[in-house]
């Protein structure tokens, strides 16, 4: 029997499946259109979205479907009020911001009208910048636990630093105290589940943040939990910027010494820094936390006043990105930032780009060397621009900086998760310590003082030193700005 040749089949049945191709086209745009034009709230992600599923209809609503879509939002925001009658989309300010009292800075009443915590007074805190001495205050907070810990982190690894903290917590959790560990799936992916072993047969327990589930959807890669908290028996608190392991110790040879800031809080705010990781475990594990017992109103423990502020892709509104917008605005004298990324979007550009038409000192320290090459160059793009509008940008040459910083005028501070790039301000789960006190942003502001010592200016003359192919892929990184 004579064998019909390949080419004669596929011109037989070519049509038919050019036909099915094209009605599987047709139909991806007539449903994914609508889905973008009604989900996507920015007009230059919607045109973009949109061009994808037009001309490339296939890889168009894959990249959507995986990337593009929120399906966190309204699932979280549902169970979320449903507990709780705080969360609102939307702020509904009833009035003009109250005259803030006792020298506070009226952005305290502004970060409340954009859904962060109310302030909280009395507390006494503590602000680490050497990592060492803040890692050595958790195990020490820690092994004084009588009652709960609750740790939510978005690296763990399972090193030296990790495993000595994960022998501590299994200790304890044999001592009949309640240990919960959430971990980001993603951040801490090379965690081993045989390092939780000893904690989850001593009573203790253990959760990933999202899965990765390839059968759902690929936005649980791209949204992360960024958080960084403990909390001890519902007394002590602690957040900030630093992850668990020991290159966040400065013990990476590469990376070298690890600069972050680290917040520890005894005082009312506690009851708020429990409150987001109460959400968070529910959210991944279904155990309601009774407020009652894991989140008691504290007695006052000093005299500082903080806000807890908390953002994600939970909330229609980017509460941490929009205090980053207000602090910016607010500023009348000086304005100093630090993060390791510098990837704002237009709003908070424009935003430090008028500071410094009105005369304020804005000052932005970051890294000199890169960790992450995408964001690193995407940043100096925006560096370079930003320089040209009279901001002051340094690089930190010590080693890597990785604290995330933000302080106003001498009187207000906030120390956090964040970084200044899109993927913490507008996609990423974050936390925000707010400092209302003087003394304590002064104390920021001398920490600050002492990494310009440790960082190098850049210079117009610099900038004009790079070579084409370097602006060349300063420009190109800078594409990806939307997930950066």
């Amino acid at each position: 029997m004579p064998q019909i040749p390949m080419s004669a089949v596929l011109s037989e049945y070519w049509p038919h499946l050019a036909a099915v191709f094209s009605v599987l086209n047709i139909a991806l745009i007539v449903v994914f259109l609508p889905w973008v034009l009604l989900s996507k709230k920015d007009a230059t992600a919607a045109v973009a979205w949109c061009l994808l599923v037009l001309f490339v209809p296939l890889l168009g609503a894959f990249l959507f479907w995986g990337f593009g879509y929120n399906y966190l939002l309204h699932r979280v925001r549902r169970q979320r009020s449903e507990r709780s009658g705080r969360s609102k989309p939307f702020p509904h300010p009833d009035g003009p911001p109250r005259q803030a009292d006792r020298g506070e800075h009226d952005l305290a009443e502004l970060a409340e009208r954009v859904n962060a915590y109310p302030l909280r007074r009395g507390n006494a805190l503590t602000v680490f910048h050497e990592t060492e001495l803040a890692y050595n205050a958790l195990l020490n907070a820690i092994a004084g636990a009588r009652h709960y810990v609750h740790l939510e982190y978005f690296i763990f690894r399972s090193d030296a630093a990790g495993s000595r903290l994960l022998d501590l917590l299994a200790h304890k959790a044999k001592e009949g105290v309640e240990v919960r560990l959430l971990y980001d799936a993603m951040g801490s992916l090379h965690l081993k589940g045989r390092s939780l072993r000893p904690l989850l047969a001593s009573g203790g327990q253990a959760a990933a943040f999202l899965p990765l589930n390839p059968l759902h959807s690929l936005i649980r890669i791209n949204l992360r939990n960024h958080r960084k908290i403990t909390v001890v028996d519902g007394r002590i608190g602690f957040t900030g910027g630093m992850n668990i392991g020991d290159d966040y110790l400065g013990k990476n040879p590469v990376l070298g010494y690890w600069r972050d800031s680290f917040v520890r809080l005894e005082g009312p705010a506690v009851a708020d820094l429990q409150s987001v990781f109460r959400s968070d475990w529910e959210f991944t594990c279904g155990e309601c936390l009774p407020e009652e017992k894991y989140a008691p109103p504290q007695p006052a423990a000093g005299e500082v006043s903080v806000q807890i502020a908390e953002s994600g892709p939970d909330q229609e509104l980017n509460t941490i990105r929009e205090i980053y917008f207000l602090a910016i605005i607010s500023a009348r004298r000086r304005l100093w930032i630090s993060s390791p990324y510098l990837v704002p979007d237009n709003g908070l550009f424009d935003a430090l780009r008028a500071a410094r038409y009105r005369g304020v000192d804005v000052r932005i320290l970051t890294l000199l060397r890169p960790d992450h090459y995408i964001s690193y160059y995407a940043g100096m793009y925006y560096a370079a621009d930003l320089l040209a509008y009279g901001v002051n940008i340094y690089l930190y040459r010590k080693g890597m900086m990785h604290a995330k910083m933000i302080m106003v005028d001498g009187c207000w501070g906030m120390v956090g998760s964040a970084n200044l790039d899109n993927r913490s301000l507008h996609l990423n789960f974050e936390i925000g310590c707010i400092l209302h006190d003087a003394d304590q942003v002064a104390q920021l502001e001398a920490a600050y003082q002492r990494d310009l010592d440790d960082a190098v200016p850049l210079d117009q003359k610099t900038l004009e030193g790079r070579s084409l192919a370097t602006r060349a892929l300063e420009n190109a990184c800078r594409l990806f700005t939307p997930a950066l």
